[in-house]
């Protein structure tokens, strides 16, 4: 990503296609946390730090990008906003499922009771 040798879109277009699919697999089925979520995006920011590289102050000195200056340069495409449109399209195609495992999975209501101390995120309130 620090090769001269690329241009910036050729080095995005390679990040979008390659990298994000890879870090992201099978992401429709996740339950983030806030912290987890800011682990993603520290991710991202680290690889736009390396294809847009450092930018030079009115002193002549260098400097790395901030955050606002990745997002601005990137329109605001965030890796977690991927994320939960991808899980979002996903509820879309369960919804619209016949009678299948997925949607059955959705719909099924525990019985008994539950364990001791704080529930877990779910799924399904992660999306809410």
């Amino acid at each position: 990503m620090k090769s001269r040798a690329l241009n910036r879109s050729s080095k995005l277009k390679t990040y979008k296609s390659l990298i994000r699919p890879v870090v992201t697999y099978g992401c429709e089925a996740w339950t983030l946390t806030n912290q987890d979520e800011q682990h993603l995006r520290i991710f991202e920011h680290r690889i736009l730090r390396k294809i847009f590289g450092p930018v030079q102050n009115e002193d002549g000195s260098w400097r790395i990008r901030m955050n606002y200056e990745l997002n601005e340069l990137t329109g605001n495409a965030d890796i977690v906003r991927y994320i939960k449109s991808r899980r979002i399209a996903w509820l879309g195609h369960v919804i619209r499922m016949d009678d299948k495992t997925p949607k059955r999975i959705l719909q099924w209501k525990p019985i008994g009771t539950r364990t001791r101390g704080r529930p877990r995120k779910r799924w399904i309130a992660d999306i809410q």
